[in-house]
Parts: structure tokens; C-alpha cells; sequence
């Protein structure tokens, strides 16, 4: 009588304690299944305007075959470097103090409220190389200061790139030959088009279409590198634009459109809850089971798995 007594309370008590883990603590035991590799796609000034009327093939078939949001919210100012922070620090600029463009690690005004050895707030490159010190992380980008925002030690592999074909190519041979847990892209070639010829022009939807020719591309090597079908791949983006600039507070400008694709993932699934762009980095740490800063604001997009609902406390208009 008394050992069933002591494993039904034990039992209890593992499930009452599961039920109260702080946020990220049991990240183990709720995670996605079966994805083992996270691919992010990050293009500069890509907006949802620009993938609905631009000829884009390839991310078509990812928004059909995956899960999509198409109303991001970006932080503020809608700028490239404090959104390029808040993607993968899992916070916005109050907390990480990447506020502009202007942002060095030996200049700025507003220190990080945490910060790593290096003075930078902590990243999900830090955190996943600190929880799996073996995992093969990797970035390759095409704008250079993308490079600032990250701790250098906690990748393996650092890369940049004058043009968005050299990146892609480096990329992808990357996938193939490391099949990292975590690869990260960055291409700007739609962010020089907006500002070049203006958002909405000719010249920037084709920008548009060079970019999911890439995507293209990149998802080739990943069935080449054999880990397709093991892999979440994330299509994201720093903002939108008006005209030719970008920065303001309009949907234009601070609204972009979240892709999800592959592993786990539902299929022809419109997200309902909200996301912002410090998202990403949870929703990362979330499918590879890493627990999150405390610091960290960004909760994960968990809806776009199977297995998981939208959050019950939605604000009525957002309930599908």
C-alpha cells in the first residue's frame, strides 16, 4: 500500500513541478519532434508586399507548404541594426542597446542591461554554443555589419560576402559540408534595391525574385546535404520601406513576414497569435530544447508546430 502511494505522489509532484517550471525550464520535454538542423533566411528590407506581387516560386511553396505570419512586428526604430539584434538577442532595443546604425561595441550610448564576456548581449549563437558546446553553428552574411552584433567565439563559422551570389554560394556549400545545427544567411541586395529605385518598384520586386531564387537554392542543399527532412527553415527580415527609405512607425516599414518551413511544421498554416521580431531567437532555442535568458523578452512561435495550439488568452480579434 505504501509504495503506491509514494509513486502516485511522486508522480504528482513531477507533474505539478513541470507545471510550474519557469519559462524555457522544461524546453526537453515539450519541443518540437524531429527537428535536429535550423536554417534562418534573413533578407534585408524584404516586405510582405514585396512577396505577394514579386514572382517568388520558392517561397510560394514554403508558405504553402509551411506556416506563415505576414504582419511581423518589427522594433522601433525600423532600422536595420537594432531588428538584425532583436532577431537573434530574443529582445529589443531597451534591453540589448543596439538602438541605430551608428551602434559599435566600444561606442554607444545605452549599455546592455546583461551582457557576455565580450560586452555584447547574450545571442542564440552564445546560448546554444554555451548549452552544446559541440553543436556546429554557423553565419554567413552579406552586409558586414551584421558581423558586430555577435559573439565570435560562440560560432564556428564567420563569413562575409560583397554580393548576395557569393554569400548564397558560400552558404550552401556550408550546409553541405557541416550540416550545422544552427546556419543563419543574410542577403542584401532587396534592402539596396528599396532604397535605389524605392519599395514597390520594378527593379525592387525583382530584387525580390533574385532572393527566392536563392532560397531556391539553398533548400536544394539541404536535400543534397541530406537533412531536409530534419530541418526548420525560417524566412525572416529586418523591415519593409516606403518610397525609398524605411525607419518610420507605418505597417510599411515595421511589418514583415515570417516563414516557417519544414520539420514539424504544419502545413498551409496562417499563424494567429502575435509575433514580433525578437521572436525568432526563442522560437529557435525552443525547437533545439535550450532554455532562454531571463532577459530575453521574445516568447516562442509555438502554433506553427504540430502538436501545438495558439495561445487561449488571444485578444478576440486575432482568434481565427
Amino acid at each position: 500500500m505504501f509504495p503506491k502511494i509514494s509513486c502516485a505522489l511522486a508522480a504528482a509532484s513531477l507533474a505539478l513541478a513541470a507545471f510550474h517550471a519557469p519559462f524555457g525550464q522544461n524546453y526537453a520535454y515539450e519541443r518540437p519532434k524531429g527537428v535536429e538542423h535550423v536554417i534562418v533566411i534573413g533578407v534585408d528590407g524584404l516586405s510582405p508586399d514585396g512577396i505577394k506581387k514579386a514572382e517568388t516560386p520558392n517561397i510560394d511553396r514554403m508558405v504553402a507548404g509551411g506556416a506563415v505570419k505576414w504582419n511581423v512586428r518589427t522594433v522601433l526604430t525600423s532600422a536595420s541594426s537594432q531588428n538584425w539584434a532583436s532577431m537573434i538577442m530574443g529582445a529589443g532595443p531597451e534591453q540589448h542597446g543596439v538602438i541605430n546604425n551608428d551602434w559599435e561595441l566600444n561606442k554607444h550610448t545605452l549599455p546592455p542591461i546583461v551582457q557576455e564576456a565580450d560586452g555584447r548581449f547574450p545571442t542564440i549563437f552564445s546560448i546554444l554554443h554555451k548549452a552544446k558546446p559541440n553543436a556546429e553553428i554557423g553565419t554567413v552574411y552579406h552586409w558586414g555589419g551584421f558581423g558586430r552584433l555577435f559573439q565570435k567565439d560562440a560560432v564556428n563559422y564567420d563569413k562575409h560576402f560583397a554580393t548576395e551570389d557569393s554569400t548564397a554560394a558560400d552558404f550552401i556549400q556550408y550546409i553541405k559540408k557541416k550540416k550545422p545545427v544552427l546556419g543563419f544567411v543574410h542577403f542584401d541586395h532587396v534592402d539596396h534595391a528599396g532604397h535605389h529605385d524605392g519599395h514597390g518598384s520594378k527593379a525592387y520586386y525583382q530584387s525580390v525574385t533574385k532572393a527566392d531564387s536563392l532560397v531556391g537554392q539553398i533548400l536544394s542543399a539541404m536535400k543534397d546535404a541530406g537533412i531536409a527532412e530534419k530541418t526548420l527553415v525560417i524566412l525572416w527580415a529586418d523591415h519593409g520601406g516606403i518610397g525609398k527609405g524605411h525607419g518610420g512607425a507605418t505597417p510599411q516599414e515595421a511589418e514583415i513576414a515570417g516563414v516557417f518551413y519544414g520539420a514539424g511544421v504544419k502545413k498551409g498554416y496562417s499563424i494567429q497569435q502575435q509575433v514580433y521580431t525578437y521572436d525568432l531567437a526563442s522560437t529557435i532555442a525552443f525547437v533545439l530544447g535550450v532554455e532562454q535568458p531571463y532577459a530575453w523578452i521574445g516568447r516562442p512561435v509555438k502554433p506553427v508546430f504540430n502538436g501545438f495550439d495558439e495561445p487561449e488568452n488571444l485578444w478576440p480579434g486575432e482568434k481565427p
